[in-house]
């Protein structure tokens, strides 16, 4: 079948510019094996990355229609079937924009600089530590369960389609990224390593670290290894919200305040709810200082609240928030029953 190739070429500090390739392939072809075609058959100059061709060490990573995902992994015939699902009106031959990643500035075609992306990985210091144990009497052992628990972040290839896709890192440079912290939560998660207090407040820290996530879901929807960032990145919320008050910090209230007062009215009383998290509950003067200009332009425009209402079905609300909590309460005991003793000297 004919198919249309265009790729986005540009060289370092220059425009991108749009380079045509018709090829004859067949609909088992990856983009990558399109790629190896182009580039051995019509250009050479074209420049891309590659390794394994086969989805696992990460290589190829690139955006395909817009997308970020590997070019070993996808096939040029779903890949039409996703575009005529998509644009019903298709080209008389179809056709396939090849772009490099995101986030990240183009060293030549679709070769991209990966530097902030391993820079901002390292930040999270993303390996397991046993400083006080470091002459063991014998390996660390864990139960099949605590090993169980490092497996999704573990098919972890550092591919960087999350980090391609990620809205947070594209307005906020120091955020470090959901690849990083999928590979941070690897950490918490391991019942060998000894530094989760201190790895969480690192975390814990202003937008750089989870609370800096705007929860698009692009991390997950572009994960070629089902490592879903996103929910680790919740993962780490939830644990850090387990260990701190409200007083911690506004990101920490913004999400306590939030819990509560759905739990007591079945959705958010706005009057309450930006003097709790904002305010800190009058503790904070110069935060409810800085409301002001905002509540005089309701007030003005008739837009406050005189009054809260619950929802309709408050009461379901509150039993499933109360239900979910004793949940995790009680998986959380779980999990500390089952953590063997350490081993003695």
């Amino acid at each position: 079948m004919e198919v249309l190739f265009k790729v986005i070429r540009q060289e370092q500090n220059c425009s991108p510019r749009v380079q045509t390739y018709q090829l004859d392939v067949e609909p088992s072809s990856t983009i990558l094996d399109c790629l190896n075609q182009i580039k051995w058959e019509y250009d050479g100059s074209l420049a891309f990355r590659k390794n394994c061709r086969n989805t696992i060490c990460g290589s190829c990573s690139m955006r395909i229609n817009g997308r970020s995902a590997l070019a070993c992994k996808e096939n040029v015939g779903s890949e039409l079937e996703r575009l005529k699902q998509s644009s019903p009106n298709a080209a008389a031959v179809p056709e396939i924009t090849l772009a490099p990643m995101g986030n990240m500035p183009v060293i030549k075609d679709l070769v991209v600089d990966m530097q902030s992306f391993w820079s901002n990985l390292k930040a999270v210091d993303p390996y397991v530590s046993t400083e006080a144990r470091r002459v063991p009497e014998r390996e660390f052992l864990q139960t099949p369960e605590e090993r169980s628990r490092l497996n999704q972040t573990g098919n972890c290839i550092l591919c960087g389609a999350c980090y391609s896709e990620c809205n947070a890192y594209e307005v906020n440079p120091t955020f470090v990224g959901p690849h990083a912290l999928a590979k941070a939560y690897r950490m918490v998660a391991d019942s060998r390593d000894q530094q989760t207090e201190s790895r969480l407040e690192q975390y814990n820290q202003g937008t750089q670290g989870v609370w800096g996530c705007t929860r698009c879901y692009y991390c997950n929807s572009v994960c070629p290894m089902e490592v879903a960032p996103l929910e680790q990145i919740s993962k780490i919320k939830s644990e850090i919200l387990d260990r701190t008050n409200a007083q911690t910090s506004r990101s920490i209230r913004h999400r306590k305040v939030l819990i509560e007062l759905v739990k007591q009215g079945g959705w958010i009383d706005e009057r309450q709810f930006g003097v709790q998290v904002v305010g800190n509950s009058f503790r904070d003067l110069k935060g409810l200082l800085s409301l002001a200009p905002l509540g005089w332009r309701m007030v003005t425009k008739r837009k406050f609240p005189a009054s809260f209402e619950p929802s309709g079905g408050a009461s379901e609300v509150r039993a499933l928030i109360t239900s979910v909590q004793r949940l995790d309460a009680s998986q959380q005991r779980d999990t500390l029953s089952d953590t063997p003793e350490p081993v003695g000297g």
